[in-house]
């Protein structure tokens, strides 16, 4: 039984189904799986704990921690090939007549390197009946979006405290080595462009909601404004609630609550449509009480217009607002202090300072002034090549008002389905297959699909990556350009997932010691 997964983790289940899980087809006993920290995640990723019943998995332990022995059954090591993880497998196996279990089938995610690999040998070998590399050094975040779990890498390549040091290349080599295995699940051996710059351096209880790719309204809905999110929910609730004759009218979820209980056959459908239902008036209610006037300033600054189209002429005039509004935290202003910044292409430094002591930021002023590692102006004196990106003109499509900004990546992703991306800009370090035209209609696979969707997602497929981070509205992107694009399929990843509070914290971390920056996995 194949998991309910799609896109990025159906190709990773179906990997670890191949080179895992079919070396035991022709077994019918029970076996114990073994993970780390890092396969735990995977796992929990792409597969449910009945895909690996299905595969004959009965027990899942966590190598790390102190196990009962089960001698007569054979156990399945998946783990990062690091010394902590290898520590775990050969104490399982450090004593022959006390051993753990009867046997050891060892796959590593990655490289396993010579020392740990001896390591092993030395320890354990007659025990281990298999011991593989399987290359999968990335978790498949959603269907079109992936992450390298690396969130000191914003840290590591720009900090100025490490110029004279080898972490740049270190990390760097990391992430391309992880980037290969990416492109080895998908099958693709692709052409590699790249942009770097020059920098100077109930009841009452709560309840936790878990939103997950098999939950076909979450993936529906996860990437939507919030305004046709309420808009759309109420009326899938009215739906289902209509199937059973027993409400008219007006919902709501205490009358859903009522209904639940009466009908037992439409209570799963409901519940979760009354999950995404609160969650989106939580969210509704926060938006209205606050950020609602935040996000106007936040769209004006970022255009240089306002929602009727006409130039923003000052700037301050703007900002002041939200500075003087008591309910926006530090993070917002400083937020709106950096989009003043850099609509006006850099401030003077008595400016930054006033703005600074005014708004009462002296603890965090290093999340402004620190842009200066990623060659942005903060101060108009800074002299700096300015790399601008022309963007595409999307003055008439349809959008919110307070939404009216599009990312960069947005445009990025189009110029190079359109085959527009300047190679000045973005130098090739290898080419594309000659099948690729840019519009992605000639496949380089000739395989017969069973869909057309398939078959459209087969005929081509655009992998961006950044470094530093990916926020929740460039992820939204991959999906947008792949359904205006039907004939190319949209990965976007990254080394982890940035929200705007973390971006300011990870940009005040530039200038401060390696020792004093601690990196919370994602």
């Amino acid at each position: 039984m194949a998991p309910a997964v799609r896109g990025l983790k159906s190709f990773v289940w179906q990997k670890l189904k191949s080179a895992v899980f079919d070396d035991f087809t022709k077994e019918e006993e029970w076996k114990v799986m073994l993970l780390d920290d890092y396969t735990t995640k995977l796992l929990s990723l792409c597969c449910k704990m009945t895909d690996l019943l299905a595969e004959g998995v009965t027990v899942v332990e966590n190598v790390y921690k102190t196990r009962e022995p089960v001698p007569h059954m054979k156990a399945i090591y998946l783990i990062t090939p690091t010394k902590k993880s290898v520590d775990g497998l050969i104490d399982d196996f450090i004593n022959k007549s006390s051993s753990r279990y009867k046997a050891a089938y060892v796959y590593f995610t990655d490289f396993c390197p010579d020392s740990l690999f001896n390591k092993i040998k030395a320890s354990c070998a007659k025990s281990i009946k298999k011991c593989k590399e399987i290359n999968i050094s990335f978790f498949p975040y959603e269907s079109q979006v992936f992450t390298l779990n690396i969130p000191d890498a914003f840290y590591r390549c720009y900090s100025p405290t490490l110029e004279k040091t080898k972490e740049k290349d270190a990390v760097l080599q990391v992430m391309a080595e992880q980037i290969v295995t990416l492109c080895a699940t998908l099958d693709e051996n692709p052409g590699v462009r790249y942009k770097r710059y020059k920098t100077e351096g109930s009841g009452g209880k709560e309840k936790e909601a878990i939103l997950e790719e098999d939950d076909d309204l979450w993936v529906k809905m996860r990437h939507k404004h919030i305004a046709d999110v309420i808009e759309e929910i109420p009326k899938l609730l009215k739906d289902a609630s209509s199937k059973t004759k027993a409400t008219e009218g007006k919902l709501s979820i205490s009358a859903l609550s009522q209904l639940m209980k009466k009908m037992p056959l439409y209570r799963k459908e409901i519940s979760k449509q009354v999950v995404h239902l609160s969650i989106a008036e939580d969210c509704m209610s926060k938006f209205k009480s606050n950020i609602e006037r935040l996000c106007k300033t936040e769209q004006d600054l970022a255009l240089g217009t306002d929602a009727e189209g006409e130039k923003v002429k000052d700037s301050m005039r703007v900002l002041l607002p939200v500075l003087l509004n008591k309910s926006h935290d530090s993070s917002d202003k400083i937020r709106a202090i950096l989009l003043y910044i850099f609509s006006t292409n850099g401030t003077t430094q008595e400016n930054l300072d006033k703005l600074i002591q005014n708004v009462h930021i002296e603890s965090d002023s290093d999340m402004i002034r620190n842009w200066k590692y990623l060659d942005v102006p903060v101060i108009s004196s800074f002299v700096a090549q300015q790399h601008k990106y022309i963007r595409r003109d999307r003055s008439k499509e349809e959008t919110f008002q307070l939404s009216r900004w599009t990312p960069v990546i947005k445009d990025v992703m189009e110029d190079a389905i359109e085959n527009k991306l300047d190679s000045k800009d973005w130098p090739y370090c290898s080419r594309c297959p000659p099948t690729w035209n840019g519009s992605g209609a000639v496949s380089a696979r000739q395989k017969p699909r069973a869909s057309q969707r398939e078959e459209r997602r087969s005929s081509a497929r655009l992998i961006v990556f950044v470094i530093g981070g990916i926020t929740y509205s460039e992820t939204r992107c991959a999906y947008q350009v792949s359904e205006a694009y039907t004939s190319c399929e949209v990965v976007i990843g990254s080394t982890h997932i940035l929200t705007p509070r973390k971006l300011l914290e990870d940009v005040k971390s530039l200038s401060k010691p390696k020792d004093m920056v601690w990196m919370k996995d994602e």
